[in-house]
């Protein structure tokens, strides 16, 4: 299974949530779009152990089986569309997450996130 990780269940991963450490290590793939990795490298410099956090992220993205996302002219799209969508729903959500749902839906993810809104997107296979 090919999973694209919210920051939400990053955090949860290096918290050893039981459930969130099972699914990621059951994942072949792991996809970490590149709002995700930005978002915890400002908490991590928000914090008080930002030296700490950052070696555990590169640890983590050295992984054979982690890979960071970057848009492309094809992610554009698919973000435009989804940002349309939730217009048309009357439903927003944050700018990163229409990054992070159009990034899961171009690479043919499962998008693992706990935050609800993402929801709003029947088309994005969810756990």
């Amino acid at each position: 299974m090919r999973i694209c990780l919210d920051t939400n269940r990053y955090t949860g991963f290096m918290r050893n949530e039981p459930d969130v450490v099972d699914t990621i290590r059951r994942a072949d793939r792991i996809l970490l779009p590149f709002p995700v990795v930005a978002e915890l490298r400002a908490g991590f410099l928000c914090g008080d152990r930002a030296q700490k956090n950052e070696r555990n992220l590169i640890r983590f993205l050295n992984s054979t089986r982690v890979e960071v996302l970057y848009p492309d002219d094809g992610t554009v799209h698919l973000y435009a569309r989804l940002f349309a969508q939730l217009r048309r729903q009357g439903t927003p959500i944050p700018t990163n997450d229409i990054w992070i749902a159009a990034l899961a839906l171009q690479h043919d993810a499962v998008l693992y996130a706990r935050d609800r809104h993402f929801d709003h997107f029947a088309q994005i296979p969810r756990l």
